[in-house]
Protein backbone atom coordinates (compact mmCIF):
# COMPACT_ATOMS: atom_id res chain seq x y z
CA UNK A 1 0.00 0.00 0.00
CA UNK A 2 1.21 3.50 -0.32
CA UNK A 3 2.27 5.99 2.43
CA UNK A 4 -0.72 5.41 4.65
CA UNK A 5 -2.08 2.56 3.80
CA UNK A 6 -1.44 -1.21 4.65
CA UNK A 7 -1.96 -4.32 2.09
CA UNK A 8 0.97 -5.24 0.50
CA UNK A 9 3.01 -6.39 0.96
CA UNK A 10 -0.56 -4.54 1.15
CA UNK A 11 -2.69 -2.04 2.04
CA UNK A 12 -4.17 -4.35 4.24
CA UNK A 13 -3.90 -8.00 2.37
CA UNK A 14 -6.80 -10.62 2.77
CA UNK A 15 -9.87 -12.06 3.17
CA UNK A 16 -12.96 -10.61 5.45
CA UNK A 17 -13.24 -13.53 7.78
CA UNK A 18 -12.79 -13.36 11.28
CA UNK A 19 -8.60 -13.00 11.97
CA UNK A 20 -9.03 -14.88 15.48
CA UNK A 21 -10.31 -18.26 13.71
CA UNK A 22 -8.03 -18.06 11.10
CA UNK A 23 -4.91 -17.53 13.47
CA UNK A 24 -3.76 -21.07 14.22
CA UNK A 25 -4.37 -22.45 10.25
CA UNK A 26 -2.10 -19.92 9.72
CA UNK A 27 0.82 -20.29 12.18
CA UNK A 28 1.28 -23.93 10.65
CA UNK A 29 2.47 -22.50 7.73
CA UNK A 30 5.93 -20.82 9.23
CA UNK A 31 9.29 -22.46 7.92
CA UNK A 32 12.72 -21.21 7.65
CA UNK A 33 13.48 -18.24 5.45
CA UNK A 34 13.82 -17.48 2.09
CA UNK A 35 16.87 -20.37 0.97
CA UNK A 36 17.29 -18.17 -2.10
CA UNK A 37 20.50 -15.87 -0.84
CA UNK A 38 21.44 -12.59 -2.75
CA UNK A 39 24.52 -12.98 -4.91
CA UNK A 40 26.87 -9.94 -5.23
CA UNK A 41 26.31 -9.15 -9.07
CA UNK A 42 22.52 -9.27 -8.23
CA UNK A 43 23.22 -6.73 -4.88
CA UNK A 44 25.12 -4.17 -7.70
CA UNK A 45 22.33 -4.65 -9.86
CA UNK A 46 19.60 -3.78 -7.45
CA UNK A 47 21.82 -0.67 -6.02
CA UNK A 48 21.77 0.67 -9.98
CA UNK A 49 18.29 0.21 -10.40
CA UNK A 50 18.01 1.95 -7.14
CA UNK A 51 18.37 4.80 -8.47
CA UNK A 52 15.88 4.80 -11.22
CA UNK A 53 13.05 2.95 -9.92
CA UNK A 54 10.68 4.10 -6.97
CA UNK A 55 9.66 7.74 -4.85
CA UNK A 56 10.82 7.96 -1.63
CA UNK A 57 7.04 8.00 0.03
CA UNK A 58 5.59 6.37 -2.90
CA UNK A 59 2.71 8.97 -3.08
CA UNK A 60 2.26 9.37 -6.91
CA UNK A 61 1.46 5.48 -7.22
CA UNK A 62 -1.50 4.47 -7.73
CA UNK A 63 -3.11 1.39 -6.56
CA UNK A 64 -5.43 -1.21 -8.05
CA UNK A 65 -7.67 -2.98 -5.33
CA UNK A 66 -8.57 -5.54 -7.49
CA UNK A 67 -5.09 -6.42 -8.32
CA UNK A 68 -4.35 -6.05 -4.57
CA UNK A 69 -6.83 -8.56 -4.01
CA UNK A 70 -5.82 -11.35 -5.96
CA UNK A 71 -4.52 -14.05 -3.68
CA UNK A 72 -6.79 -12.25 -1.37
CA UNK A 73 -6.02 -15.55 1.52
CA UNK A 74 -2.79 -16.05 1.33
CA UNK A 75 -2.31 -12.33 1.98
CA UNK A 76 -4.24 -12.43 5.23
CA UNK A 77 -2.62 -14.92 7.09
CA UNK A 78 -0.04 -12.71 8.37
CA UNK A 79 -2.83 -10.10 9.80
CA UNK A 80 -4.21 -13.37 11.18
CA UNK A 81 -1.22 -14.03 13.30
CA UNK A 82 -0.76 -10.82 14.62
CA UNK A 83 -4.27 -10.03 15.79
CA UNK A 84 -3.60 -13.50 17.23
CA UNK A 85 -1.23 -11.96 19.87
CA UNK A 86 -3.14 -8.96 20.50
CA UNK A 87 -4.93 -9.61 24.09
CA UNK A 88 -7.02 -6.38 24.56
CA UNK A 89 -10.38 -7.80 25.92
CA UNK A 90 -12.70 -4.40 25.48
CA UNK A 91 -11.70 -2.30 23.20
CA UNK A 92 -13.59 0.94 22.78
CA UNK A 93 -11.39 2.59 19.63
CA UNK A 94 -9.34 0.34 17.32
CA UNK A 95 -7.50 1.93 14.23
CA UNK A 96 -6.45 0.08 10.74
CA UNK A 97 -3.64 2.76 9.52
CA UNK A 98 -3.29 1.42 6.53
CA UNK A 99 -6.47 -0.29 5.82
CA UNK A 100 -6.25 -1.07 2.21
CA UNK A 101 -9.76 -1.97 0.91
CA UNK A 102 -10.77 -2.49 3.67
CA UNK A 103 -11.89 -6.46 4.44
CA UNK A 104 -9.46 -7.13 6.99
CA UNK A 105 -10.76 -3.76 8.73
CA UNK A 106 -14.53 -4.61 8.91
CA UNK A 107 -13.66 -8.43 10.28
CA UNK A 108 -12.40 -6.41 13.20
CA UNK A 109 -15.97 -5.63 14.09
CA UNK A 110 -16.59 -8.87 15.44
CA UNK A 111 -13.63 -9.61 16.93
CA UNK A 112 -14.37 -6.19 19.33
CA UNK A 113 -18.34 -6.11 19.05
CA UNK A 114 -18.28 -3.08 21.24
CA UNK A 115 -15.40 -0.95 19.54
CA UNK A 116 -15.22 1.45 17.46
CA UNK A 117 -13.31 0.88 14.08
CA UNK A 118 -11.73 3.06 12.01
CA UNK A 119 -9.20 2.65 8.95
CA UNK A 120 -7.24 4.76 7.33
CA UNK A 121 -5.21 5.05 4.01
CA UNK A 122 -3.62 7.42 1.74
CA UNK A 123 -5.14 5.68 -1.29
CA UNK A 124 -8.12 6.99 -2.74
CA UNK A 125 -9.14 3.87 -4.69
CA UNK A 126 -8.59 2.02 -1.66
CA UNK A 127 -10.96 3.96 0.34
CA UNK A 128 -13.12 4.31 -2.34
CA UNK A 129 -13.23 0.42 -2.20
CA UNK A 130 -13.25 0.08 1.68
CA UNK A 131 -16.08 2.23 2.29
CA UNK A 132 -17.94 0.48 -0.75
CA UNK A 133 -17.44 -2.47 1.31
CA UNK A 134 -18.97 -0.93 4.18
CA UNK A 135 -22.37 0.60 2.61
CA UNK A 136 -23.01 -2.82 1.24
CA UNK A 137 -22.70 -3.80 4.91
CA UNK A 138 -25.25 -1.68 6.05
CA UNK A 139 -27.92 -3.87 3.55
CA UNK A 140 -26.17 -7.20 2.67
CA UNK A 141 -26.22 -9.83 5.76
CA UNK A 142 -23.39 -11.80 4.55
CA UNK A 143 -21.15 -9.08 4.72
CA UNK A 144 -18.91 -9.31 7.68
CA UNK A 145 -19.78 -6.12 9.20
CA UNK A 146 -23.49 -6.25 8.29
CA UNK A 147 -25.53 -4.78 11.06
CA UNK A 148 -22.51 -3.24 12.72
CA UNK A 149 -21.30 -0.68 10.16
CA UNK A 150 -22.25 2.33 12.35
CA UNK A 151 -18.71 1.53 14.29
CA UNK A 152 -16.78 1.31 11.06
CA UNK A 153 -15.57 3.96 8.97
CA UNK A 154 -13.00 4.74 6.78
CA UNK A 155 -11.17 7.95 6.23
CA UNK A 156 -8.43 9.37 3.39
CA UNK A 157 -5.05 9.84 5.75
CA UNK A 158 -1.18 9.88 5.64
CA UNK A 159 0.17 7.59 8.39
CA UNK A 160 2.69 10.37 8.79
CA UNK A 161 0.27 13.05 9.69
CA UNK A 162 -2.35 11.44 11.55
CA UNK A 163 -3.38 12.47 15.03
CA UNK A 164 -6.27 10.52 16.75
CA UNK A 165 -9.07 12.92 18.12
CA UNK A 166 -9.05 10.58 21.79
CA UNK A 167 -7.01 8.17 23.02
CA UNK A 168 -6.62 4.47 20.79
CA UNK A 169 -7.13 0.77 22.97
CA UNK A 170 -5.72 -0.78 19.79
CA UNK A 171 -3.93 0.23 16.84
CA UNK A 172 -3.02 -2.15 13.84
CA UNK A 173 -0.27 -1.64 11.22
CA UNK A 174 -0.21 -4.67 8.64
CA UNK A 175 1.99 -4.31 5.64
CA UNK A 176 2.22 -0.90 5.51
CA UNK A 177 5.47 0.44 7.20
CA UNK A 178 7.54 -0.49 4.44
CA UNK A 179 6.37 2.04 2.16
CA UNK A 180 7.35 4.63 4.72
CA UNK A 181 10.91 5.90 5.04
CA UNK A 182 12.31 5.98 8.58
CA UNK A 183 9.20 4.55 9.81
CA UNK A 184 10.77 3.07 12.76
CA UNK A 185 10.82 6.66 14.27
CA UNK A 186 6.94 7.16 14.00
CA UNK A 187 6.65 4.26 17.08
CA UNK A 188 6.94 6.14 20.18
CA UNK A 189 4.81 8.52 18.71
CA UNK A 190 2.03 6.07 18.31
CA UNK A 191 2.52 4.72 21.55
CA UNK A 192 1.45 7.95 22.97
CA UNK A 193 -1.19 7.99 21.75
CA UNK A 194 -2.60 5.01 23.14
CA UNK A 195 -4.36 4.75 26.35
CA UNK A 196 -3.18 2.79 29.87
CA UNK A 197 -2.63 -0.47 28.48
CA UNK A 198 -3.44 -0.04 24.73
CA UNK A 199 -2.07 -2.26 21.89
CA UNK A 200 0.44 -1.38 19.15
CA UNK A 201 0.47 -4.78 16.43
CA UNK A 202 2.31 -4.51 13.13
CA UNK A 203 3.61 -6.36 10.72
CA UNK A 204 6.27 -5.93 8.03
CA UNK A 205 7.59 -7.50 4.94
CA UNK A 206 11.13 -8.33 5.25
CA UNK A 207 11.56 -10.70 1.31
CA UNK A 208 13.26 -7.01 -0.18
CA UNK A 209 16.41 -9.63 -0.55
CA UNK A 210 14.31 -12.09 -2.23
CA UNK A 211 14.55 -13.06 -5.96
CA UNK A 212 11.26 -11.36 -7.05
CA UNK A 213 12.55 -8.12 -5.94
CA UNK A 214 16.15 -8.63 -6.63
CA UNK A 215 14.89 -9.99 -10.32
CA UNK A 216 12.62 -6.84 -10.74
CA UNK A 217 15.27 -3.90 -10.02
CA UNK A 218 18.00 -5.87 -12.08
CA UNK A 219 16.20 -6.41 -14.91
CA UNK A 220 15.06 -2.34 -14.31
CA UNK A 221 18.85 -1.84 -14.85
CA UNK A 222 19.59 -3.19 -17.88
CA UNK A 223 18.62 -1.85 -21.75
CA UNK A 224 16.40 -0.94 -23.43
CA UNK A 225 14.51 -0.35 -20.01
CA UNK A 226 16.81 1.54 -18.18
CA UNK A 227 16.85 4.29 -20.70
CA UNK A 228 12.75 5.02 -20.11
CA UNK A 229 12.72 5.16 -15.81
CA UNK A 230 13.45 8.71 -16.13
CA UNK A 231 11.40 9.05 -12.65
CA UNK A 232 13.55 8.77 -9.66
CA UNK A 233 12.25 5.27 -7.94
CA UNK A 234 14.57 2.88 -6.18
CA UNK A 235 15.15 -0.57 -4.29
CA UNK A 236 13.60 -1.01 -0.66
CA UNK A 237 16.26 -1.53 1.66
CA UNK A 238 14.89 -4.33 3.94
CA UNK A 239 12.71 -4.57 7.04
CA UNK A 240 14.35 -4.24 10.20
CA UNK A 241 14.54 -7.49 12.10
CA UNK A 242 11.80 -7.94 15.18
CA UNK A 243 14.91 -7.18 17.36
CA UNK A 244 14.70 -3.05 16.30
CA UNK A 245 11.23 -3.21 17.15
CA UNK A 246 11.51 -4.74 20.26
CA UNK A 247 13.80 -2.79 21.43
CA UNK A 248 12.33 1.18 20.19
CA UNK A 249 8.50 -0.19 21.44
CA UNK A 250 10.49 -1.28 24.89
CA UNK A 251 11.70 2.09 25.47
CA UNK A 252 8.78 3.92 24.74
CA UNK A 253 7.15 2.11 27.43
CA UNK A 254 5.66 -1.28 25.89
CA UNK A 255 5.89 -5.18 27.00
CA UNK A 256 6.96 -6.37 23.61
CA UNK A 257 6.29 -9.63 21.55
CA UNK A 258 8.08 -9.36 18.52
CA UNK A 259 8.91 -12.47 16.03
CA UNK A 260 9.49 -13.34 12.66
CA UNK A 261 8.07 -15.63 10.18
CA UNK A 262 8.99 -17.58 6.35
CA UNK A 263 5.35 -18.32 5.12
CA UNK A 264 5.57 -20.43 2.20
CA UNK A 265 2.35 -19.13 0.03
CA UNK A 266 1.41 -22.07 -2.44
CA UNK A 267 -0.24 -19.90 -5.35
CA UNK A 268 -2.24 -21.12 -8.34
CA UNK A 269 -2.68 -19.49 -11.52
CA UNK A 270 -0.12 -18.63 -14.65
CA UNK A 271 2.73 -16.48 -13.63
CA UNK A 272 1.22 -16.30 -10.17
CA UNK A 273 4.32 -14.23 -8.88
CA UNK A 274 4.20 -11.69 -11.23
CA UNK A 275 0.77 -11.45 -10.33
CA UNK A 276 1.13 -11.27 -7.03
CA UNK A 277 4.00 -8.41 -6.92
CA UNK A 278 2.10 -6.57 -9.69
CA UNK A 279 -0.12 -5.71 -7.01
CA UNK A 280 2.35 -4.37 -4.29
CA UNK A 281 6.23 -4.58 -4.50
CA UNK A 282 6.83 -4.44 -8.68
CA UNK A 283 4.20 -1.18 -8.73
CA UNK A 284 6.45 1.44 -8.83
CA UNK A 285 8.90 0.14 -11.67
CA UNK A 286 5.73 -1.26 -14.03
CA UNK A 287 4.08 2.49 -13.36
CA UNK A 288 7.45 4.29 -14.34
CA UNK A 289 7.56 2.23 -17.73
CA UNK A 290 6.08 3.98 -21.03
CA UNK A 291 2.70 1.84 -21.90
CA UNK A 292 4.32 1.19 -25.35
CA UNK A 293 7.02 -0.58 -23.11
CA UNK A 294 5.73 -2.43 -20.38
CA UNK A 295 4.47 -5.11 -21.71
CA UNK A 296 7.52 -6.18 -23.17
CA UNK A 297 9.43 -5.31 -19.44
CA UNK A 298 6.40 -7.85 -18.12
CA UNK A 299 6.89 -10.59 -20.21
CA UNK A 300 10.62 -10.82 -19.44
CA UNK A 301 10.22 -10.43 -15.88
CA UNK A 302 7.97 -12.73 -15.77
CA UNK A 303 10.34 -15.51 -17.89
CA UNK A 304 13.00 -14.61 -15.28
CA UNK A 305 10.36 -14.78 -12.91
CA UNK A 306 9.06 -18.90 -13.59
CA UNK A 307 13.14 -19.75 -13.35
CA UNK A 308 13.51 -18.45 -10.10
CA UNK A 309 10.10 -19.92 -8.91
CA UNK A 310 9.40 -23.17 -10.76
CA UNK A 311 5.84 -24.42 -10.79
CA UNK A 312 5.25 -27.69 -8.44
CA UNK A 313 2.81 -29.90 -8.63
CA UNK A 314 0.48 -28.49 -5.73
CA UNK A 315 1.19 -24.96 -7.60
CA UNK A 316 3.82 -21.91 -7.07
CA UNK A 317 5.65 -21.71 -4.33
CA UNK A 318 6.59 -18.10 -3.07
CA UNK A 319 8.96 -17.95 0.28
CA UNK A 320 7.95 -15.07 2.02
CA UNK A 321 9.41 -13.14 5.20
CA UNK A 322 7.51 -10.96 7.36
CA UNK A 323 8.04 -9.29 10.79
CA UNK A 324 6.11 -8.87 13.54
CA UNK A 325 5.66 -6.59 16.71
CA UNK A 326 2.63 -6.34 19.60
CA UNK A 327 3.07 -3.81 22.13
CA UNK A 328 1.45 -3.14 25.25
CA UNK A 329 1.59 0.02 26.68
CA UNK A 330 2.04 -0.30 30.62
CA UNK A 331 2.51 3.29 31.88
CA UNK A 332 2.13 6.87 31.16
Amino acid sequence: MTTGSTAADSPADGTADSPAADSAAAATTATTADSAAATTADSAAATTAATTAESADDSGLAWDPGQYLKYADERGRPFADLLARVGARDPRYVVDMGCGPGQLTAGLCARWPDADIEGVDSSVPMIERAQALRDQGETAASTPAAGETGRLSFRLGDLRDWRPERPVDVLITNATLQWVPGHVDLLPTWVSYLARDGWLALQVPGNFDSPSHRTLFALAAEEPWARHLTVPVRQRPSAPGPDVYLDVLAAAGCQVDAWETTYLHVLQGEDAVFEWVKGTGARPVLQALPDDVRPDFEAAYKARLREAYPPRDVGTVLPYRRVFAVARRVGR
